[in-house]
């Protein structure tokens, strides 16, 4: 077993981490740091309700939060004092899984040698979620208290308790598929924001591009899918060839532009009509 901060290498003899996480590495990391910023803007906005003005006063505290908690992980993190953080190169999905690869030698005695063979990574997102549990437990209930008016007294406290539930699934998403979110980010964010704009703009029933227009909190919504969809791509190519990949964003917009321009086909109304009069 390696100390932290340490991993074994070709000749099974434990090296220090001396280099820098990559740009995909930094990816993952921001895929990371987004899950319970997006899930905080999520239950803020079912929770509050259609005429709370205290949701948009939410959403910033929520940012400010996972902001402060993304900073303060990095400056806690070796090099101390430093945004920049030393790590271990990714070489292979067992890396994340050393607890499965301890040797019996004599097949009754296990050696335990478990140790982070990709450090930071696996364990700076525990020490990020922790430090977002406690500014939101800090913050949020006091700002809640103060300023969410035309909400019962259950009622504005329930993004909190939604925090409560989704940490802990978190924590234990990042232990046991850290390797494999590792590998799989960009398309989930892909095949996520995907479902959920097709959802969102069903929901609200947007058709034309003037109902996107009439509301600013649909466009703001747009904008947030798109700013995901270009994050999915951008991990997907890691912008390794700029004069390849850089038009990959021009297909960002794709799907709302095919959504708005297929969505008066497949109008439930239309189609029950249709079917009525084809009987």
């Amino acid at each position: 077993v390696c100390p932290r901060g340490q991993r074994t290498d070709d000749n099974k003899i434990c090296r220090e981490c001396v280099g820098s996480p990559d740009r995909y590495d930094w990816l993952y990391l921001g895929f990371m740091a987004m899950l319970p910023l997006v899930l905080h803007w999520f239950f803020i906005e079912w929770y509050s309700g259609k005429k709370s003005s205290s949701a948009v006063l939410q959403h910033l505290t929520a940012l400010l939060e996972c902001s402060v908690a993304a900073v303060v992980t990095l400056l806690l993190s070796h090099p101390v004092g430093s945004l920049h953080i030393r790590s271990c190169r990714v070489k292979k999905l067992s890396d994340w899984y050393t607890m499965l690869y301890n040797p019996s030698p004599d097949y009754v005695t296990t050696v335990h040698c478990t140790h982070e063979a990709v450090y930071p990574l696996y364990t700076i997102v525990f020490i990020y979620y922790a430090f977002c549990l406690v500014l939101m437990m800090l913050l949020r209930p006091l700002l809640v208290k103060k300023i969410a008016c035309g909400l019962g007294r259950s009622d504005r406290f329930k993004s909190i308790y939604a925090a409560l539930y989704f940490f802990p699934i978190l924590t234990v998403l990042q232990a046991v598929g850290g390797g494999l979110l590792y590998y799989a980010f960009p398309y989930i964010i892909l095949v996520l924001s995907l479902v959920t704009l097709a959802v969102y703009m069903s929901a609200s029933e947007v058709e034309f591009f003037k109902d996107l227009l009439v509301r600013k909190k649909r466009l703001v919504v747009l904008f947030s899918h798109w700013l995901l969809h270009a994050y999915g791509i951008i991990s997907i190519s890691k912008l390794d060839k700029l004069e390849q990949d850089l038009p990959l964003l021009a297909l960002v917009p794709a799907p709302a532009l095919f959504y708005l321009m297929t969505a008066k086909y497949t109008e439930p109304s239309r189609i029950l009509s249709e079917g009525g009069n084809g009987h």
